[in-house]
């Protein structure tokens, strides 16, 4: 069981990088015309959810808090802003 929690909280945690490396190279204007939230808030969840899927006292409930704040800026924002700037596929 530890294994599989450890290679759990490795996933969400390079998703959660991943989701604020992505944020923080997108342009501001691009939030506020996406009517999402402006990027040093999507950069403040990133940060501090990336943070606490790494917690050891609240390994399951940072995990799954950190997967859902990634998981919502990449499934909703992400392809948002890339259609915003031009970008998307």
């Amino acid at each position: 069981m530890g294994t599989v929690l450890f290679v759990l909280q490795i996933a969400v945690f390079a998703t959660a990088v991943y989701a604020f490396v992505h944020a923080a190279m997108q342009r501001s204007d691009a939030y506020t015309a996406t009517d999402k939230l402006t990027k040093p808030v999507w950069l403040v969840i990133l940060g501090v959810c990336g943070l606490l899927s790494l917690m050891p006292g609240l390994q399951v409930m940072g995990m799954a808090i950190a997967a859902c704040a990634a998981g919502v800026y990449l499934v909703d924002v992400r392809p948002r802003l890339l259609e915003v700037q031009g970008k998307s596929h």
